[in-house]
């Protein structure tokens, strides 16, 4: 028996066959040519023919998955028609006189290290992508275009260096139990495909992934990052019985679906999603969700080249209102600065970004930002129940400036003819202690309040989420926290407006008796998680 521990990136259990995938090509010999002009075009011509590939592969997301999966495939298309990369590939390929093979090999691994040293993780796994579409672009040169499609007519484990959307994409979902790779990242491209098609997968699991064998029995563990190869009877027994188990309880949490989250004593509370996507918003439904308390607006703008125009966010807006209509949506205005960084939004270094240019702050005072999020925010409220969230919320100055700039929006959206819904809710996050000591006046100006507790926590104890070394101060379940979230609820109740709560504590049931007690109105957390609480909630007297 091998046991290997990895980076868990999608839940759950699997046990099956492994299938290795054949790693690509790492290198090409430094070949030199004569003719330059010939290899320029053969460059060219692979990039045509890739960014087909791509075209292809986003229409098979979008039939398979959804159109947020999809989406990874217009942005490796942006990828290779990016200037600079096509550029660097020409500038070698002009000034060392070397095969187009060696140049695209080379920009990619120039390009995925500046990626890979960026402070901030999204932008890490960003390195994956370039390494995609770097393999793409020689494939084509080389001659091997259907090296990257996988067809499987039986169940299997698939486990590769490093997995690539281009093939995870491809694989059948009924026929696939698991992913497991020797290299990525929890927000990997990969690793987000394998969530949404709701598939096991473990990754970064180093150089211990060559000492697996192909065809070998494996259990992949995605709750916890283990993979066993060859498991002993009594382990392989104990995994069947975990997996039987999760089966069974996913069945019996699937009839609380049209049930509401009321205690025995009839207390009750709304239970709705966060979601990054309006295609996640099926999902939430799904799983029993009574409305979207998070939509993280940031994702739009994270999963493109440049902003997003006002059109493309109404659009989006649009969908996911629909899509839920009549339930209440919560949309949140940009939210980034700290761990989330636009690369073509460019802003001074930082020492501390957590307590510096971020969320509300970047969108009073950048508003060729903020005016069209509003305007797409407004023209899309008339095709369901929308509530606009802002971020960062410190003062009474910067609730006057929102209120001030939305209100100029819509006589502006009236002056032209353009409708939205007159019944809107505005409310603000409570994630600074600021807030929280303010909150009894803050409520006087807002229709709700959401507490997010994961800056919160951070905020209160001075420790930031993302340092490893403070990480042990970052207790959601702190008196301190509790203190606060009491004082804001009873704040928001004295004022007639609900209160919610967004943090990951949201979801975590132990805390449930105390949210009932306190009168919070609702929890909102991952679609995946609501009908546990719900069972608990049912649970209480």
């Amino acid at each position: 028996m091998l046991s290997l521990k990895g980076l868990a990136v999608s839940s759950g259990i699997a046990i099956g066959r492994l299938f290795l995938i054949p790693p690509s090509q790492k290198g090409y010999q430094e070949k030199r040519i004569t003719d330059i002009a010939a290899e320029h075009s053969r460059v060219d011509e692979a990039i045509e023919i890739s960014k087909n590939k791509m075209d292809e592969l986003y229409e098979k997301a979008l039939k398979s998955i959804d159109e947020g999966s999809a989406e990874i495939f217009k942005i490796h298309r942006m990828m290779m028609e990016d200037d600079d990369f096509i550029d660097h590939i020409h500038q070698i390929i002009a000034e060392k006189s070397v095969c187009a093979e060696f140049a695209v090999r080379e920009t990619g691994e120039y390009f995925s290290d500046i990626f890979s040293k960026a402070d901030n993780e999204y932008m890490n796994a960003r390195a994956d992508d370039v390494r995609d579409i770097t393999d793409q672009i020689i494939d084509v040169l080389a001659g091997n275009t259907d090296k990257n499609s996988i067809f499987n007519t039986e169940p299997y484990v698939f486990g590769a260096e490093e997995l690539k959307p281009s093939q995870t994409v491809q694989f059948d979902k009924g026929l696939t139990l698991a992913f497991i790779s020797e290299k990525g990242s929890i927000n990997s491209h990969a690793s987000i495909l394998a969530r949404s098609l709701g598939i096991p997968a473990v990754t970064n699991l180093g150089d211990s992934f060559f000492e697996l064998v192909n065809n070998e029995l494996v259990i992949v563990d995605g709750d916890s990052g283990v993979v066993i190869q060859n498991p002993d009877p009594n382990t392989l027994e104990d995994y069947q019985k975990r997996l039987y188990d999760i089966i069974d309880n996913e069945r019996r949490l699937k009839e609380l679906m049209t049930l509401p989250a009321i205690t025995k004593g009839g207390a009750s509370i709304e239970l709705y999603a966060n979601i990054g996507s309006p295609d996640e918003a099926k999902a939430a439904i799904e799983n029993g969700a009574e409305g979207i308390g998070l939509f993280r607006s940031e994702f739009l703008f994270l999963g493109s080249n440049d902003f997003p125009s006002e059109e493309k966010q109404f659009d989006a807006y649009k969908k996911v209102l629909e899509i839920m209509n009549p339930r209440r949506v919560v949309i949140r205005t940009l939210d980034i600065g700290a761990d989330k960084q636009l690369p073509y939004l460019q802003f001074p270094h930082e020492e501390n970004p957590a307590m510096g240019y971020r969320a509300i702050r970047i969108s009073l005072d950048r508003k060729e930002l903020f005016i069209p999020q509003l305007r797409a925010l407004l023209r899309a409220s008339v095709y369901g129940r929308l509530a606009i969230m802002f971020p960062m919320i410190t003062s009474i100055e910067e609730i006057r400036a929102i209120l001030d700039l939305v209100q100029k929006v819509k006589i502006d959206l009236k002056a032209n003819g353009i409708p939205y819904s007159e019944n809107i809710e505005l409310g603000i996050m409570v994630e600074t202690p600021a807030a929280v000591i303010m909150a009894d006046e803050f409520a006087k100006m807002v229709d709700f309040f959401s507490i997010g507790t994961n800056d919160l926590t951070q905020y209160t104890f001075a420790a930031d989420r993302m340092n490893p070394s403070v990480s042990h101060l970052l207790d959601s379940r702190n008196p301190a926290i509790l203190k606060m979230i009491k004082s804001t609820a009873e704040a928001a109740h004295a004022h007639g407006i609900w209160v919610g709560i967004c943090g990951e504590s949201a979801a975590d049931i132990s805390l449930l008796p105390f949210y009932i007690e306190t009168g919070i109105d609702e929890l909102s957390m991952a679609p995946a998680q609501i009908l546990k609480v719900k069972e608990k909630v049912r649970s209480l007297d």
